[in-house]
């Protein structure tokens, strides 16, 4: 009988599955369909050059694994919409990178926000003091359960390079 009790008072996987899944659904950010949409390629360009930092056409090409014509014309695309500006290497002023503008970074900004934030402010907004702590503290637990089932790793997002939260 107190197993039973224990039971019905779990959260039960599906339910949270069933819940998550309906959240998502509600909270999840609509954009305009008129409003430009970049293309994977562009996105994956934007996000390896945050990650690398400036780097020239060749280096693209590398990284990418594409041809230096195909990311000469995908540069010449991204700089024509200002999502990246061509810049002189300081150590070699012949040699030009290409970085990140600042409207290259909002865009990569806003492509990686699947949820609405003012959606979820709005919601949140709706809550008591206490059911806003109890999910806060709820997401937080969830979060430290998931981490603490991860292979032990400096890359998992969440961790800082010494392996702290």
């Amino acid at each position: 009988m107190c197993q039973n009790f224990v039971m019905d008072q779990t959260l039960n996987s599906r339910e949270f599955i069933r819940d998550y899944s309906r959240l998502f659904h509600l909270f999840y950010r609509r954009r305009d369909p008129r409003a430009y949409r970049p293309r994977p390629e562009t996105t994956a360009l934007l996000e390896h050059l945050t990650s690398s930092g400036p780097l020239t056409i060749a280096e693209v090409s590398n990284h990418l694994d594409i041809s230096q014509s195909a990311s000469s014309e995908q540069m010449a695309r991204m700089i024509k919409r200002g999502l990246i500006s061509r810049i002189p290497d300081e150590v070699d002023r012949r040699r030009h990178l290409v970085w990140l503008t600042p409207r290259g970074r909002k865009l990569l900004t806003e492509e990686r926000q699947v949820l609405s934030a003012e959606l979820i402010a709005r919601a949140i907004d709706n809550m008591t003091l206490k059911q806003q702590r109890n999910l806060q503290e709820g997401i937080g637990a969830l979060i430290e359960a998931a981490i603490d089932l991860q292979p032990q790793s400096n890359h998992f997002p969440g961790k800082t390079s010494d392996g702290h939260k």
